[in-house]
């Protein structure tokens, strides 16, 4: 239950990535649409406009697909998400670029962009944001993954650890298979191993939350965190709320509600492989 680091972008690097790759797009584009090219003046002032113009799409496009990470994420399906996400990335990012190229050419020439801009030029630039899409794809299962990695080697560290309780002046190490649970006791927050020895706790709840195996233990509520083992199950009651149903025991209540806000997360806990 240890928590990483949650204000880290779903797709960084994504900015450090394409403040350097932009340019080169920029180039490349360059190349293909110019003929003739020459070092001067002229050269520096369109590749400037041209990747300033694509610092701005790009910027456009990369809050449309935070936007839709808000509104229709990955979990709800990756066909959909893309089917909607490619062409509108795809349509955002040519049109903030157009309207530049226009504003521009009117600005400098008094008249609109050239008809090859449309003809050339945008499709171009309309492959390259399937390839920027292609990138933030990539990024987000790669963080996925990496998180996913991080969790298992937190989760080992903590159960090689143990759980550490102060008995008198000594400390004692309990096995994490051997503890069914915590709740609150009053003022105090109590450790309870599965022979019914209760062991009381310095630190809040929430902090002993954050010293747990998550895959093995679950915060229910405000009261109670309990093993894996202790549960033997779930039924669904009013309001999106949750019963917990427990095992058999003397130790903890036959069944204990939880929240419609935290049972999902309930849900995904108890049942890992759907």
């Amino acid at each position: 239950m240890e928590k990483s680091n949650e204000n880290q972008s779903a797709y960084y690097p994504d900015i450090s990535i394409f403040l350097i790759l932009i340019p080169f797009i920029s180039a490349i584009n360059y190349h293909l649409t110019y003929a003739n090219i020459k070092f001067n003046g002229f050269l520096i002032l369109t590749f400037t406009i041209d990747t300033v113009t694509g610092y701005i799409a790009w910027f456009f496009t990369r809050k449309l697909i935070l936007y839709l990470d808000i509104k229709l994420p990955y979990s709800k399906g990756i066909i959909k998400r893309l089917g909607i996400q490619l062409p509108a990335t795809t349509v955002l990012g040519l049109f903030i670029i157009s309207f530049l190229t226009e504003l521009t050419s009117f600005i400098a020439k008094g008249e609109g962009a050239p008809l090859d801009f449309y003809t050339i030029d945008l499709i171009i630039i309309g492959i390259w944001f399937f390839f920027i899409n292609a990138i933030y794809l990539g990024l987000y299962y790669y963080n996925q993954w990496k998180k996913t990695e991080q969790k298992i080697a937190r989760e080992e560290k903590l159960k090689a650890g143990g759980f550490i309780v102060k008995v008198g002046k000594k400390d004692m190490k309990l096995d994490f298979d051997n503890l069914a649970g915590f709740f609150i006791d009053t003022d105090y927050t109590v450790a309870q191993d599965a022979n019914g020895k209760k062991f009381y706790l310095d630190d809040s709840l929430e902090k002993v939350e954050n010293r747990l195996p998550g895959d093995t233990f679950f915060r229910l509520n405000r009261k109670y965190i309990l093993h894996r083992n202790m549960i033997s199950g779930f039924k669904r009651i009013e309001n999106g709320k949750i019963l917990v149903l427990l095992h058999k025991n003397e130790l903890f209540p036959s069944n204990i509600t939880v929240s419609r806000t935290k049972a999902p997360s309930f849900k995904r806990w108890f049942r890992p492989n759907l």
